[in-house]
């Protein structure tokens, strides 16, 4: 897989030095470089994009204006000289956030996050696109909820555990399960709330998804047979 990608930096030393990186890359095929924000807006009216290198500091539109303006966004990868604008840039989703001066080994990896990214896009059921963004270690993930297995109360958290990794969140297990499909999540227990289609085996008093055994409440047997029977 090849994604198209464009470079945005006011500078033309960071555009060549990103440029080379780009066509070294054997899943990067590179179809615009520009020097500012305004034409790159001219150019994706008219062109589909699915990465942007871009850089925060420019002239007229900064990178996060500029991302402002766009009604459809591609994933981007924010380069640039400041740490500080770390925490906003996962704020704007970004896929990466990669500090000047790059090198060819962090470049990769950035790479390889967005290739991920494409193909969990690609290969995800149109019926399971529904989705979620949890707040986690100052970052704002999007989670497909398809990909839930279940939520744990963790003090003045929950534990999101998904079928490829944890994430703690701050928040109460209501506000969370509000956000969550009621026709597909179901409160099992005070402290759990399950996803209906990851159940491998239940019985009175226990639900197993993989390994993991989740207490049933007595009061959520019923409901739990009910809402089983309507997946």
């Amino acid at each position: 897989m090849k994604l198209s990608c464009v470079i945005v930096d006011d500078s033309s030393i960071q555009r060549m030095i990103v440029n080379k990186l780009v066509t070294n890359h054997q899943n990067l095929k590179l179809v615009g470089e520009f020097s500012n924000a305004v034409e790159t807006k001219n150019f994706l009216s008219y062109n589909t994009v699915d990465l942007l290198f871009l850089d925060v500091e420019m002239p007229i539109l900064n990178g996060f204006d500029f991302l402002d303006t766009l009604k459809v966004k591609p994933q981007v990868i924010f380069i640039t000289s400041k740490p500080e604008y770390a925490v906003k840039a996962f704020d704007y989703e970004a896929t990466d956030y990669i500090q000047k001066p790059i090198n060819s080994i962090r470049f990769d990896t950035s790479v390889k996050k967005a290739l991920n990214k494409q193909l969990l896009l690609i290969e995800a059921p149109m019926e399971n696109n529904e989705h979620i963004f949890i707040k986690s270690n100052l970052k704002k993930l999007k989670v497909f909820t398809s990909r839930i297995k279940y939520i744990e109360a963790y003090g003045d958290y929950v534990k999101v555990i998904t079928d490829d990794d944890n994430h703690l969140v701050l928040s109460t297990m209501k506000s969370f399960e509000n956000d969550l499909p009621q026709e597909k999540f179901i409160r099992v227990h005070k402290s759990y709330i399950i996803n209906l289609n990851k159940i491998d085996k239940f019985n009175s008093k226990f639900i197993e998804i993989g390994t993991t055994k989740i207490p049933l409440s007595r009061t959520k047997k019923d409901e739990l047979k009910k809402a089983i029977e309507e997946v």
